[in-house]
């Protein structure tokens, strides 16, 4: 995958990686915007992964009313009282960006509705709408004053689209190739909106002193995130450490993804005893 400083990648390439990003953390930014902000580890995207991980047995068994990403609707909701206005700003720009791209890129490479002559009377034809072209569910729709358009499906949805044109995935007609021109401003807003998100999630670069110490050996734990990357824990100790993950190049323990689901499991499983 394309990472932040990665700019070797056609632009097309880019603006969907950063666009398959945007989606996969939407459902942990509209939480985020529920929840006040805080100096706080693991960043909101981590938890929502993590939360994830610890519930996904028993959510397999559940048949969603809707579609989710980090069991959040994928349409970004009214909040009469917001607490975290950075993240409600991030998805309200956020969705208006993406939105706006998605017209900008159908109005170029988007086929118009077929239109076929029907005749009326001697001589005469009417331009009859084809219905199954106009229903396409390929098809960007534009808003209207009485309608949404596709914009009704939130911004995964859009986020989708964009993806497909910006790597020209074929669709009988419907798109043409996307000129170069347009590919580097999709590719500009993808990455603009990407950097967005991951600012109001805690995701753009930062090191952080966890205020438990490592459950297997006591060591100083320290959070790292990057933009583009995944978030990772290291322990000070070094080899002496007993945590059951690899060593990095400076011989410390190290948890990265999923490992960081056992490495919270163990400090939990330490606050509780220390409790009892």
């Amino acid at each position: 995958m394309t990472t932040a400083l990665d700019t070797s990648a056609p632009a097309g390439r880019r603006a969907a990686d950063d666009l398959a990003a945007i989606r996969e953390r939407w459902g942990d930014l509209l939480l985020a915007v529920e929840q006040a902000p805080a100096a706080e580890w693991p960043p909101r995207e981590c938890r929502g992964f993590l939360d994830q991980l610890a519930t996904r047995d028993a959510e397999l068994d559940q048949t969603p009313a809707t579609a989710t990403i980090g069991r959040m609707p994928l349409v970004l909701r009214e909040h009469p009282a917001p607490v975290h206005l950075d993240a409600l700003d991030a998805a309200l720009a956020t969705e208006r960006e993406l939105f706006d791209l998605a017209d900008q890129i159908a109005e170029q490479v988007q086929r118009p509705v077929r239109r076929t002559p029907k005749p009326t009377g001697p001589g005469r034809t009417v331009a009859v709408v084809d219905g199954a072209d106009r229903n396409d569910p390929a098809r960007w729709h534009y808003a209207s004053a009485t309608d949404p358009g596709s914009r009704a499906y939130g911004l995964h949805w859009a986020a989708v689209w964009l993806e497909g044109r910006t790597l020209d995935e074929p669709h009988a007609d419907l798109f043409a190739p996307m000129p170069p021109r347009l590919a580097d401003e999709a590719a500009a807003v993808a990455r603009r909106c990407r950097e967005r998100v991951e600012r109001a999630l805690g995701r753009d670069g930062r090191t952080t002193t966890l205020d438990r110490p490592c459950p297997w050996c006591g060591g100083e734990l320290t959070g790292r995130t990057q933009a583009g990357g995944t978030p990772m824990v290291t322990c000070a100790t070094g080899e002496a450490c007993g945590a059951p993950v690899l060593l990095d190049f400076r011989r410390r323990r190290v948890w990265r993804g999923a490992e960081l689901v056992g490495l919270y499991a163990a400090l939990d499983a330490a606050n509780r005893r220390a409790e009892e």
